[in-house]
């Protein structure tokens, strides 16, 4: 017979065991036999009549407040480094309380979502309710997943919506949190594999009906882990925030500051304006959003725009860094209202090199926000009621520094990749109308190379200044991956030299030799492809794609917290005032830097992801149409081909090419058949048939109709003879299909 345990004994075993904790289940871990159960059901009797515990349905768990040891998951730090976690369990009726956890130099290191048992102690006067200590790790973070729920009489069944997962999860009758058929739920994953070999999982949070209007992007912040509500303290805070004054700011209300945006566009914070020189040159003004007066150092919002790392965008919404009270208002440099920026004034000679620059705090007063079609027909000389009083002293200046700007970028020879750009067009109800290729006019590239600029002085100031910052970094590709770019270089008619120093006008070369061919957009993905990934760090390391020595990012800090990063770094250095870099600022700004590049590539993740998947519903209608299409990138288990209408991607399964093995030469990527000798490879373009369409998951299956326009080979025969027959009739068909291939080459 086992000893009766404690309260404190019986209070931590139900904080420990959420899914265990009936009075069978407490008798059972403590040895409690016999008559001694009387005992234990008057101590839980005691316990829930005491407010510690309460009973529902036959299972004992926390009441209003926490109690003194709980199972406890850790949370990703805050802008502040600060560790907040939160309970495993909570059936209170009001907000879910804030924990503080406060580690120890003893206690081992725990990484965000880990579960442990903590010991709490309420606390006053603080925007927390709890400071935990540690008693123990339970588990590393659990494997979540985000998917379909499927009812069953006992329990149910989740269906992952991730193209990478196709093993289904099981869910017991206890563990469905009331889940209905059909119901979009996030689950984790409580033991190991159950009946018939799958995971066991519980559902933690209902997303609700995956079919309703908006749901696709809903679908990426779930999956992908996006902060999308802001704390009660963080609006507050922003929706507190005043207009900024004169006081310590220039005045540059006369300057002829223009914003040129997409119509579509959800924030400006960025404008600009230009000055013909006598000389030839010009005078450039970017004028920047001064968000650091507004999010300050280890406030609130500071915090909460830390964790986010930076805005996310989707079709039919936006998860921004800041509150809306900042991003759509206070920050954003509406037409006709006075806003504080952070501008630099950029002089260019004759040629377009920057001779000089300098920055100045102050308040402008922007003329006009215009779209880039607007501002672009004014150009072209179609100026509209708007644009035409601004013709001399707006757009005319404008485009005499980008033409100046233009012959500095050819002599620099920065990456040329020309990659269209999809934009989904939606009904009012979020179905998708229609998939076209955003239009790319000067007027674009105008605004690019004016922030290149500034972004290119805020770095050389700060450096010149020896002041901490975030560098945008990007590295030299690796000669694997040169490599293999040169080896679709070659197999589509082109030449990338070897044996030299590899700079950006080599590539600019091979990209100028497809331009026009069928093999323009596999020349211009696979030299993307080949380039690693931007990202933030402390130190410089050069922008290999720009061809700069020195960059960073300064021209949006609605978006990006490593543009704040940067106005506070020169708030600083110019003794602006007391908003600049704090000394946790630089303390952490290591862990700021590989944290916001992280942060950044899951919004770009969700944003394809979410592309994907508004692209196989806009086709999902048209399963068994025909379609033309290019051969993007081959793996062993078949083909994915890009599309020419909508610039989607599908998988041509290994199953739909042909009957015979097909070998997969990763080094020439291409596959084989084996029988046939039959080459599929990058670059060939096909005819397909859409055979599947997922709008959950994104993804698309094609079945393969023709290569290179010829019709592809049927299925080898059975039987000797007519294997021989099949072989050689291919092998005609596959030397037509070769001759047809050097003919559209030597074109």
């Amino acid at each position: 017979m086992g000893q009766l345990p404690s309260k404190e004994q019986i209070m931590e075993w139900v904080a420990e065991h959420p899914d265990a904790n009936s009075k069978r289940d407490i008798a059972k871990a403590f040895g409690i036999k016999g008559a001694e159960r009387i005992e234990l059901k008057r101590l839980l009797k005691e316990l829930e009549g005491e407010g510690h515990l309460e009973r529902r349905r036959r299972h004992y768990l926390d009441a209003e407040r926490l109690p003194p040891v709980t199972v406890l998951e850790l949370l990703p730090p805050d802008g502040s480094g600060d560790l907040f976690a939160r309970p495993m369990e909570w059936h209170g009726e009001g907000p879910m309380p804030r924990i503080h956890y406060a580690p120890r130099e003893s206690d081992p290191a725990l990484g965000r979502g880990d579960r442990f048992l903590g010991r709490l102690v309420e606390v006053h006067g603080e925007d927390y309710q709890y400071q935990a200590r540690l008693i123990r790790r339970i588990t590393a973070a659990p494997h979540r997943i985000t998917g379909i729920f499927r009812k069953e009489a006992e329990g149910g069944r989740i269906v992952p919506i991730d193209k990478g997962q196709d093993k289904e999860w099981r869910v017991r009758p206890d563990a469905t949190q009331g889940a209905q058929n059909g119901e979009l739920v996030q689950a984790e994953q409580i033991g190991p594999k159950g009946r018939m070999g799958l995971p066991t999982a519980r559902i933690i949070e209902r997303l609700g009906d995956p079919s309703a209007p908006r749901a696709v992007s809903l679908i990426a912040i779930h999956q992908h882990g996006i902060p999308d509500d802001f704390p009660d303290a963080v609006i507050e805070e922003a929706e507190g925030r005043k207009p900024a004054t004169m006081k310590g700011r220039e005045d540059l209300r006369d300057l002829p500051l223009v914003t040129i945006d997409p119509s579509d566009a959800r924030d400006h914070d960025d404008a600009v304006a230009a000055h013909v020189e006598e000389d030839g040159g010009a005078t450039i003004w970017v004028a920047i959003a001064d968000v650091a007066h507004y999010v300050t150092p280890g406030s609130a919002l500071d915090r909460e725009a830390w964790l986010r790392g930076n805005s996310t965008y989707f079709p039919d919404r936006v998860v921004p860094m800041l509150p809306e009270a900042l991003s759509a208002d206070l920050c954003s440099l509406h037409e006709g209202v006075d806003r504080p920026v952070i501008a630099v004034r950029m002089r260019l000679d004759a040629q377009g090199n920057k001779i000089s620059h300098n920055f100045h705090r102050g308040m402008m007063h922007s003329r006009a926000s215009l779209a880039y079609e607007q501002a672009q027909a004014a150009a072209d000389g179609n100026a509209d009621a708007q644009t035409e009083p601004l013709m001399d002293s707006v757009i005319r200046p404008l485009w005499h520094a980008y033409g100046l700007l233009k012959e500095a970028r050819a002599r620099r020879q920065p990456l040329d990749l020309d990659l269209p750009e999809r934009r989904i067009e939606l009904t009012p109800d979020g179905r998708v109308k229609s998939v076209n290729f955003r239009e790319r006019f000067d007027a674009h590239k105008l605004i690019e190379e004016f922030m290149v600029l500034a972004n290119v002085a805020a770095a050389e100031e700060l450096t010149r200044r020896q002041r901490p910052l975030l560098f945008r970094v990007h590295e030299e590709p690796s000669l694997e991956k040169i490599d293999a770019l040169r080896e679709v270089a070659q197999a589509s008619g082109f030449t990338l030299a070897k044996g030299q120093v590899l700079h950006t006008s080599h590539l600019n070369r091979l990209l100028a030799q497809s331009e026009g061919t069928d093999f323009d957009e596999l020349i211009n993905i696979s030299t993307l492809r080949s380039m690693t990934q931007a990202y933030y760090h402390p130190e410089n390391f050069g922008h290999f794609g720009l061809a700069l020595k020195s960059y960073a990012h300064f021209t949006s800090p609605i978006r990006r917290y490593s543009d704040l990063i940067v106005h506070r770094a020169l708030i600083s250095g110019h003794g602006w005032g007391k908003d600049g870099l704090s000394p946790q600022d630089m303390d952490r700004l290591g862990e700021t830097a590989t944290h916001i590049s992280e942060t950044e590539r899951r919004s770009m993740a969700a944003e394809r992801d979410t592309t994907d998947r508004y692209l196989a519903a806009f086709l999902s209608e048209r399963v068994g149409t025909e379609m033309t299409g290019r051969i993007s990138g081959v793996q062993k288990f078949g083909a994915f081909v890009k599309l020419d209408e909508t610039g989607a991607d599908g998988l041509l399964p290994i199953r739909a090419i042909g009957q015979e093995y097909f070998h997969f030469d990763p080094d020439a990527q291409m596959l084989v058949g084996s029988d046939t000798g039959l080459e599929i490879g990058l670059g060939q373009r096909v005819t397909v048939r859409l055979a599947e369409a997922i709008p959950m998951t994104g993804g698309l299956t094609l079945d393969l109709l023709e290569l290179e326009g010829q019709p592809l080979p049927r299925g080898l025969q059975k039987g000797r003879r007519g294997r021989g027959l099949q072989r050689m009739s291919t092998k005609s068909r596959l030397a037509e299909i070769k001759r047809a291939t050097k003919r559209r080459r030597k074109k």
